[in-house]
């Protein structure tokens, strides 16, 4: 941690890496909603990836401690060009002279306000300045060419988005002899098996007990011994269990170090995702391969939850409300259950069997998700929120059609949906009426209405019963004349946003 080694004991398992550092004085490191929805807790990992070692901005507050046994962490305290001087915590800062480039620009022009948010944003924005890919700007010059999405989940209550903004448009590429860059060409080992284990919980809760195996076979031996453990990957929901409802298990089952979860391979005629992958590094990979997914993957919460967040976690945890759910639904996606007994696949349509319930049987894990390679005709992704990026769903839907050129008519459909029944869902039943139909406005509106009445949501305060059921069919009939309108498949950017041009505040005064 912070250059130096420490070495984890006598600890709860469910210890968040917040709570952890903030602990051991590093109090850096804020919570601000102990949800993983402001960024205030950001911390770095440099983790193996397949192209090697990348430095990652996770959240600390949805991120246990057992997860990053055997990794290598910075806090915001670490961020000095001296690794290791800063690690105590409770030290003296450094000088303006001693900070890192991304702090010293946060620092010279005004990138910071308050104050709370600013760790937070210095992490992310320190993975970003390390990032392989950013090499050279879009004029072709050396420096940095920032993604926008870097610092998505980093929450400024002030908002003062220009400044850090500013900030991170005048950093220059690193130099390559940085001691930080230095150590991603370094060889790094993958995460090994770790455990931490609590024997004597207060309020006589027994044993708690966390295990980290390294293969797929550890941990079906580990989940055939205990049927009843909690598995964990990305942590991105179950943690928020842990901080939000004192959520506690026997056992926890921590997926990270297993290599076979983590693969992706692209075949010709489909593509096999491993479970554990995070989203971040399938979205990177899949390199535009599943279109359908990259207009999933930027309403799919913040880049800081997609570095931590895993497909099969998503599946997994079977909310009505999931974002991946209704796009693997619509893409004809199967899904790969693995036991010690051997291995089953089943069609997605068929995994999700009642309220946060699926066909898993004890003693399985999800292994991987299989989707075919192949181009609806038409597909796009829809989430209805209150806002456009970073939130819950109220509605989420996911559209793909197979059209004849010919005749325009339509060979195949899939409507799929999310928030409005007790699982994620398909309207079967108007996917085969569509069938034989011209991909017309007229087919559209006759069938709007049985799409509406195809289920019956439930009432919440993100939305009522009829609203949901308006979504069902306005959603379908947005798609219809986005097809008519030419829109193509892939990331569509959000909807600007255009501010009015106010004249001068008076100044207060005698004659104000």
């Amino acid at each position: 941690m912070n250059g130096e080694s420490l070495e984890v004991e006598g600890i709860d398992p469910h210890t968040t890496l917040l709570d952890f550092l903030r602990d051991r004085g590093l109090v850096g490191t804020k919570e601000g909603c102990a949800e993983g929805e402001c960024g205030a807790c950001a911390v770095v990992v440099l983790r193996l990836e397949h192209e090697g070692p990348r430095y990652v901005a996770v959240n600390a507050c949805l991120t246990l401690v057992g997860s990053v046994l055997g990794a290598e962490l910075r806090t915001v305290e670490g961020l000095s060009p001296q690794p290791g001087s800063r690690s105590a915590g409770r030290a003296a800062g450094p000088s303006v002279a001693e900070l890192h480039p991304v702090q010293r620009a946060m620092v010279e022009l005004g990138g910071s306000q308050c104050g709370y948010c600013t760790p937070g944003f210095v992490v992310s924005m320190f993975a970003e300045y390390y990032r392989r890919e950013a090499s050279l700007t879009p004029s072709g010059e050396p420096g940095l060419r920032w993604d926008p999405e870097s610092v998505a989940g980093n929450l400024c209550r002030c908002t003062g988005y220009r400044p850090i903004r500013e900030a991170m448009r005048s950093l220059p590429l690193a130099a390559e002899d940085d001691g930080f860059r230095a150590r991603l060409s370094q060889p790094l080992a993958p995460l090994g098996e770790a455990s931490l284990v609590r024997e004597d919980v207060p309020g006589g809760g027994g044993t708690r007990r966390l295990h980290r195996p390294a293969s797929l076979a550890g941990a079906l031996a580990l989940l055939a011994e205990e049927p009843a453990a909690k598995l964990i990957a990305g942590g991105t929901d179950l943690v928020v269990e842990v901080n939000q409802r004192d959520r506690r298990w026997p056992t926890l089952i921590a997926l990270e170090a297993v290599d076979e979860l983590r693969t992706l391979e692209l075949g010709g005629e489909e593509i096999r995702i491993g479970a554990g992958l995070n989203l971040s590094e399938l979205e990177h990979r899949l390199g535009g391969a599943l279109p359908l997914l990259d207009e999933l993957f930027p309403l799919f919460s913040s880049r800081l939850i997609r570095n931590r967040a895993t497909l099969g976690g998503n599946l997994v945890n079977a909310s009505p409300i999931g974002d991946s759910p209704p796009a693997l639904l619509a893409l004809d996606a199967r899904v790969v259950l693995a036991s010690q007994r051997g291995e089953r696949e089943l069609p997605l349509v068929e995994f999700f069997t009642g309220y946060r319930q699926t066909a898993l049987a004890p003693g399985e894990l999800l292994r991987a998700v299989i989707v075919p390679r192949r181009a609806p005709t038409h597909a796009h992704f829809y989430k209805v929120s209150k806002r456009v990026l970073d939130d819950i769903s109220t509605v989420a839907a996911a559209f793909a059609v197979d059209l004849d050129p010919a005749s325009n008519t339509v060979t195949r459909a899939r409507l799929a949906y999310g928030g409005v029944a007790a699982t994620p869902v398909r309207a079967q039943a108007v996917e085969q009426a569509l069938v034989g139909r011209p991909w017309t406005a007229e087919t559209v509106a006759e069938l709007a209405p049985q799409l509406r009445e195809s289920f019956t949501p439930l009432s919440d305060h993100r939305g009522s019963a009829a609203y949901r059921q308006a979504m069902l069919a306005r959603t379908f009939e947005k798609f219809f004349h986005e097809t008519q309108a030419g829109r193509r498949l892939g990331p569509q950017p959000p909807p600007s946003v255009v501010l009015p041009v106010l004249p001068p505040r008076p100044q207060k005064g005698a004659n104000a």
